[in-house]
This record gives structure tokens, sequence and C-alpha cells, in this order.
């Protein structure tokens, strides 16, 4: 992992203004311009934050700016994934340290009972994944990964709707799985979880404001626990599935089934012996 100096994030901040036009953020280019890219007023305008604050953010006078601001910025300047990852490891060695955490909840589950593993081996060929309180992946059936790879690959389902882009691919309904991931996570986290607080920070950097006003809505969470929803798989195209949730101590079990006879048909094709072996 490439380190970062205590005063990147100001740098960051400066060169990444530097870097943005107008055009690219719908504003009018203007009178002839001094500097190049962005003016801090205009950067300050679109993340709803002062100018004098942003000015303080780039001088390095300030370097505790809260998450919601750096993912404000991150909207602002238009940073890809990448660059929103660099922002948050920047502010943190601006800090010398993670934000500021609650004290309070039981460790989060990393590993899944044997009888549980034992129930994910029966349920194959069944799509199935194994969830903590987070949303991180710690157990699913081989169904499930060549069903989902990236999901798996990323290691948490939260971070993957929100930050990677094949989510987007994926969930042709990206805005309601967005909606549902965020329910499950509220509903199954107290606000003052001392395990949630690295997850909301890195999201509400990395996710933006997508993910922030979701998770700050003032709504009472309402986790779905079944229903139907619509992927689409590299090589079998768009499937409807079936899902249903089960839940056990902190941690719950999702399971797919085919919701029609031409998903039902497609996921024949891709459990078969010879995709399995293209995709091993």
């Amino acid at each position: 992992m490439n380190t970062v100096s205590d005063n990147e994030m100001s740098r960051f901040l400066r060169a990444r203004r530097e870097a943005l036009s107008p055009a690219e953020v719908g504003l009018p280019a203007g009178d002839r311009r001094r500097t190049p890219g962005l003016r801090r007023s205009e950067v300050a305008l679109l993340a709803d934050i002062s100018v004098e604050y942003l000015t303080r953010l780039e001088q390095g006078r300030d370097r505790n700016p809260s998450p919601q601001v750096l993912g404000a910025l991150a909207d602002a300047l238009r940073l890809d994934h990448d660059d929103r990852l660099f922002l948050r490891f920047a502010a943190k060695a601006a800090t010398g340290d993670a934000f500021m955490r609650c004290p309070g909840a039981q460790p989060v589950v990393t590993e899944v009972r044997p009888t549980i593993r034992t129930l994910l081996d029966r349920l194959e060929p069944t799509p199935a994944l194994v969830l903590n309180r987070l949303g991180d992946v710690i157990a699913h059936t081989e169904a499930y990964e060549l069903l989902a790879g990236p999901v798996v690959e990323t290691g948490n389902i939260i971070r993957y709707v929100f930050t990677d882009p094949r989510a987007r691919e994926s969930y042709p309904d990206w805005e309601r799985a967005a909606d549902d991931v965020i329910a499950a996570l509220r509903h199954a986290c107290s606000p003052a979880d001392p395990e949630l607080g690295e997850l909301v920070d890195d999201l509400t950097i990395r996710g933006g404001a997508a993910f922030t006003r979701r998770y700050l809505a003032g709504t009472p969470p309402v986790s779905v626990r079944n229903g139907v929803e619509r992927q689409v798989h590299p090589r079998v195209g768009e499937l409807r599935l079936a899902y249903e949730t089960l839940t056990l101590d902190d941690v719950r079990i999702l399971t797919y089934f085919p919701a029609d006879a031409a998903t039902e048909t497609a996921l024949t094709r891709l459990f078969s012996r010879d995709l399995r072996a293209v995709t091993a």
C-alpha cells in the first residue's frame, strides 16, 4: 500500500481543484481565470462549506475534517473510486489516527459456526451467503460465488454496492439495491456500535452523497427480508431472483432462487460443469 505524508491531504485537495474545469461540474467558464481549474469559492459552493474552511484545509491549517465534509468534497471534485480511497488515507495520516469511535457492542462475527458451514454445504447448488452485521461476507456457497463473484471479491456487500463500478451493471435496479443494503445495516447496528464507525467513515468518503443521504435519512430503517430482485450476470444475462433472509444470532443467511423459468434455465447453465471449469 502506498504511504501518504501528513500534509498530503491539503496538497491533494488543491491539486484536484486545479485539475477540474468549470465545464466538468456544469459551471460557466466566465471571465479569464488567474489560476487553473476551479476557484475555491466554486468548490466550496458545490460542497456546501465555507471558502474560509476550504482554504484552511488546502493550506494544512485544519487537518481534521469530518467524514461528511470529505464526502462532500469528493463529490464536488468528481473523485473516482481510487481517489476517494486515497483521500481517506490522506485524511487519516493528517490526523495521525482513525476517526473517533464509541465504546459498546459485541465483536463482529468473522467466522461461521461449523453447523452453519454444514448448512451451506447442504444448500449447494443454491446461491447463499452469510453476512455479519456490517455486511461482511463471511461464508458463501460455491454457487453464490459463480453468481456474484465481485461481491465475494470485495468482501462486503455494502462496499460493493457503493464503491464498485460493477455494482451498477450487476443491479439494474441499483437505487433499490442501495436502499436495501443501507436499511439492513441501520437495522442491524446501533449508531453507537464501535465497529460501525470505520465502515461509515469509509463509505461517507468513498461512496459520497449516494451513501450519506441514505445512511443519514431520518426515516426508520425497514429491512426487506424477502422479495424478488434483478441481477445481470456477464455470462448468462439478466436474472430474476427470489431471495429469503434467515437471521441467526449476529449473522444473516441470504439465499437466492430462480423466480421464473428463464432464470432457472440460466442458472442451470451457469452452474454446469463446463462453466465451472471456465470460471475457476
